[in-house]
């Protein structure tokens, strides 16, 4: 399975953003706005960069309780038809975590949306975002922005993976589900993993801003007081 370039081109970007006004940052009245919507992109790209970097490794929607992947609810509302595929825990647990690892692909098409994102959305009142009280408040932002994009990019791949999937058990619930709607489980599945993405941005942000010297970036250290 290859690894995402992504992560590494971000990187690039966020290496050879901007510096203007940085300075500028650091004062109550004197925030020109193209510095404050730099510092938030910086932030978010730092925040998806990293989180993108922990997801896309194995195991990473599947170790992670903020991000894991559940079964889809239209699976156990079949009636009896899964009582043998699904017997107890362990069978559980397996597919589940066929289904987690079928992120990875989502995840690795989900990306470099969100880089494109970050670079061309419009920051709308920058200064109230930077001073949130909330820890996660660029990071509602971004998705509110993006609404359902990553959600429809993000349902081909999972159907194309569930249809060729190498977990025999996978295959054994296409086969014992007549008229298995892949569709609504590809759906549901995107859904749950959008909003898995930007739990791990939003957990990355919320660290830098606890932290904001860690990241070595003299914009986010000025913006969130650090000198």
């Amino acid at each position: 399975m290859s690894q995402v370039a992504g992560p590494i081109n971000r990187r690039a970007l966020l290496g050879g953003m901007t510096s203007i006004g940085v300075l500028a940052i650091a004062g109550c009245s004197s925030f020109p706005a193209f510095s404050l919507e730099e510092a938030v992109r910086r932030l978010l790209f730092l925040s998806s960069d990293r989180a993108f970097a922990r997801l896309l490794q194995p195991g990473g929607f599947w170790d992670d309780q903020i991000t894991r992947l559940v079964l889809p609810e239209s699976l156990g509302n079949r009636g009896g038809v899964l009582a043998r595929i699904l017997t107890g825990p362990l069978m559980k647990d397996r597919l589940s975590r066929a289904f987690n690892d079928m992120a990875y692909e989502a995840a690795n098409r989900a990306a470099p949306a969100v880089t494109d994102a970050v670079r061309t959305i419009g920051v709308r009142n920058a200064l109230a975002l930077i001073r949130s009280s909330d820890p996660m408040a660029a990071t509602a932002f971004l998705h509110q922005e993006m609404g359902t994009s990553l959600v429809e990019l993000m349902v081909p791949e999972f159907g194309d993976a569930i249809r060729v999937s190498r977990e025999p058990l996978v295959g054994e619930l296409l086969a014992a589900l007549t008229g298995v709607d892949v569709g609504g489980i590809a759906q549901s599945l995107a859904m749950q993993a959008d909003n898995a993405i930007f739990r791990a941005i939003g957990r990355e942000e919320a660290a830098i801003r606890a932290d904001p010297r860690s990241t070595n970036d003299p914009m986010l250290m000025a913006a969130f007081g650090v000198k």
